[in-house]
């Protein structure tokens, strides 16, 4: 794993950590979840 990768994989859980102290996990989930659906999507489109 590179450096660039460790630095996202900890951005990404600190960004975790902020939703839930903010109180804002479920439009968090909900963004990553669609985020996710859209990317397999246009992978299907470009492949």
């Amino acid at each position: 794993m590179g450096l660039k990768s460790k630095i996202y994989k900890i951005l990404k859980i600190w960004n975790d950590v902020d939703a839930v102290r903010k109180g804002k996990v479920g439009k968090r989930m909900g963004r990553r979840t669609t985020g996710k659906a859209a990317g397999k999507v246009i992978r299907k489109l470009f492949k």
